[in-house]
């Protein structure tokens, strides 16, 4: 009987199994070096999405609404505005503004004029800090019911925290401060 000295192969030798160990602890080295930097990119973006995707937004509603506006007032509150109480002197920051728009004549009511409202209010649910900001306009009764709608995202994360308007040398400006502290003013005159 013929002896077979030639065996066949069948398991990996110690350094081929070291080596693929070390060659599968590198590449998942290399995963997880880009798993953290993925997430770090995707916290700087998130941070930075105030900025990106609702200061524009914004904006562009606000620079529409001052610019049409025929004057302005600004309010220590809604509720001060409801109650008649006078409006606050130019210089001090106020967190509610009205704006009076001149309406189209229409027969039998010359100079009409049309009155809406932007007003920073708490969030609802409360956010701690967080604000958004609402658009009331006011009725042909002259009674400030339900906001319109929302200017800013009720979204806590993307809410601002601070908005205040301010009349300096006769220009409507509106500071805005992000939910990381980003501040952005929009400045706005009335039309001429």
């Amino acid at each position: 009987m013929k002896t077979n000295l030639h065996r066949m192969r069948r398991a990996f030798t110690l350094v081929e199994l070291t080596i693929g160990m070390m060659v599968g602890m590198a590449v998942a080295t290399m995963l997880m070096t880009l798993f953290r930097q993925h997430l770090a990119f995707l916290q700087i973006y998130s941070a930075q999405s105030f900025l990106t995707e609702e200061a524009p937004i914004i904006s562009s509603y606000v620079s529409r609404m001052v610019g049409k506006a025929d004057r302005f007032r600004l309010y220590t509150s809604l509720a001060a505005l409801r109650n008649g109480n006078a409006p606050v002197a130019a210089g001090i920051p106020a967190p509610v503004v009205a704006l009076q728009f001149r309406q189209p004549d229409r027969a039998g009511q010359a100079n009409e004029m049309r009155t809406a409202i932007l007003s920073s209010e708490p969030l609802v649910p409360a956010v701690a800090g967080r604000e958004r900001l609402m658009y009331y306009l006011v009725p042909d009764t002259g009674v400030i019911g339900a906001p319109q709608w929302a200017v800013t995202r009720n979204a806590g994360n993307l809410s601002p925290r601070d908005t205040r308007f301010v009349v300096e040398d006769g220009i409507l400006k509106m500071r805005l401060t992000g939910p990381n502290g980003e501040v952005v003013t929009y400045s706005g005159s009335m039309q001429q």
